[in-house]
Formats: structure tokens, sequence, C-alpha cells
């Protein structure tokens, strides 16, 4: 209990009232009121101010003690206890997560899904769903007779995923179903075309993936919102949520576009992909050959 008090009493805006009990005429505790102390969790060189303790308070004193033991910062103590607030967990998933190090292992995926998705368990399923960077090995540019990186544009990549659509939700994560490529959208006579369309069942909610060739800019994010709000409107069904946005990139600069992303109201993520082109030489010679590995597998299926 020392440790608990401890621990979080610097975070403490004020003390919380004590228990205040009104007694009736007969001597027995009619009502309680019971007020909630603001934390003040000290993120970085800012300050995030949670207006309720809710989720503090939701989760027992065993919670507690096993994130404390085994956390060393108050980020790494913050996530484990709004994750196991919204999920649920038991002492010993709890302990099991702790010990897989999920909160290093997360998404660092620029997103701002937190901030602009309405329930909070969708929120961090997709944050822990979408990863930063996807291996699109399958996208061999070469193979196309392409010599220059000019050469190859957005809708190269875009065909060769179609082609490889299995491959790519794969790839993507879990739960995801192929709506379709160029998906068109039309809103007071303005004609717009998603690169790709996909629904996740696990978040129930469109998935909209624009491709872009190089590193992320601002305008992209723009673009995307404006995709989104149409999905919004004109294509997503009563019982479903907000449609999700993924910008995949070559390269990005990851605070940049964290704070880019968080001026929008949509959910918005930015990840980045590499094709095997993108491979450094010992990796790629590292890889076995497609046929090879296919005639091992069948070799060894017969036997």
């Amino acid at each position: 209990m020392r440790q608990f008090y401890e621990s979080w009493t610097p975070y403490i805006i004020g003390s919380p009232s004590a228990t205040q009990l009104q007694e009736s005429e007969i001597g027995s505790p009619v009502a309680t009121q019971i007020a909630l102390p603001k934390l003040q969790m000290s993120f970085s060189s800012s300050a995030q101010e949670i207006e309720s303790a809710h989720d503090f308070l939701s989760i027992s004193f065993s919670h507690h003690m096993e994130i404390l033991n085994k956390t060393s910062t108050l980020e790494e103590r913050w996530f484990y206890i709004q994750h196991a607030a919204a999920y649920k967990w038991d002492k010993y998933k709890l302990r099991d997560l702790l010990k897989e190090d999920l909160y290093h292992h997360q998404s660092a995926m620029p997103n701002n899904f937190l901030q602009t998705m309405p329930k909070r368990v969708q929120a961090f399923k997709a944050i822990e769903m979408f990863k930063d960077e996807y291996l699109l090995d399958y996208v061999n540019v070469e193979e196309l007779g392409v010599r220059e990186e000019s050469e190859v544009d957005e809708k190269v990549v875009e065909n060769i995923i179609v082609q490889n659509v299995k491959n790519f939700i794969m790839t993507f994560g879990r739960d995801f179903a192929f709506v379709g490529n160029q998906y068109h959208l039309e809103k007071f006579g303005e004609n717009h075309f998603i690169d790709l369309l996909f629904y996740n069942r696990e978040l129930a909610c469109l998935v909209a993936v624009e491709l872009k060739l190089g590193k992320f800019k601002p305008i992209y994010a723009g673009q995307l919102q404006n995709y989104l709000c149409i999905l919004d409107d004109e294509i997503r069904k009563p019982n479903e949520n907000p449609s999700i946005g993924i910008i995949l990139c070559q390269d990005v600069n990851k605070p940049y576009a964290e704070y880019v992303i968080q001026q929008y109201n949509s959910p918005l993520g930015v990840a980045t992909y590499k094709t095997s082109a993108d491979l450094p030489d010992n990796l790629r010679k590292a890889l076995p050959d497609i046929e090879d590995l296919k005639g091992l597998l069948s070799k060894d299926s017969e036997e």
C-alpha cells in the first residue's frame, strides 16, 4: 500500500475528499458521496489531465500492483491501466501481457484513433491491429521490366496488390475482406476514387487505404479525410462504426505525421511499406526463391 501511495501521489491534483456519510434518524447510512481526484499524467514534456479517474479506479489493487512492479515509466503504467479497464482483463491475463511486454510491441504507427473513435475499446483494437510497416515482398518491380524508380507509379503497385489480394490481406491483418480497388465515390457531382477499400469484421467498419510513392505529405491526410467523410455519409451502414483511413507510403517522419493527423476528426493512420526491391541485398539473398519454396513444400506433403 505504501508503494502504491508513493508511486501515484505526485500525479494526483489535490486529494479526494473523505467519504461523507449522511446518517438517517436511525443511524444507517443512506447516501455516500466520493469526490474522485483528477490525475495529472505527465507524458514527455506535456501534461494530459485525465478528467475522470474511472479507469484508474475500475481495476483492482492486485492489477495496480502487477503494473507497478513490472513497469518503469508513467506512460507504460497508464497504457496497461487503460487497456485492463477497457478489455476487462483479469490479473492473470494482465500478468501474461506484461510478461510479453505488450507496451513496447504495440503499433508505432502514427494515428489519431483515441481522439477520433467514439468507442475507446475499438480505438485500442485498431491501435493494436495496424502495423507501422508492411512488407509487400511480392511487389517485385524488377519482374515488370521497370528499370527506374521514376517509372513506377502508384497504379503499378495497386494492380500488383489486387492481383495478390490474398497475400495483402494476410500481411495486413486478421478479419479483413476486400471490397474493391479504385472504389468510386460521388458527392455533389464530384467523383473520387479510393485506391483500396476493405471491410474489417473485428472493427465492424470500412478501411480505406491510399497508396503513395515516396514520403508522407500533409495533403495525403486531407485527401483521405475527405474520402472518409463521403464513405460515412453515403456508404456506411447504420450498424457499422466510422470508417478508418490508412495512408501507405514508402517513408514517413513519424512525429511530423502524428502532429499533422491530430488536426483531423476522422480516424487516420500512416504506415510505410517495403517491396522486394527495398530489401538489403543480404536479406534478399537470404530469402528462399518462391518457386523453390513451393517445391520443398510439395515434396514434404508428398512424403
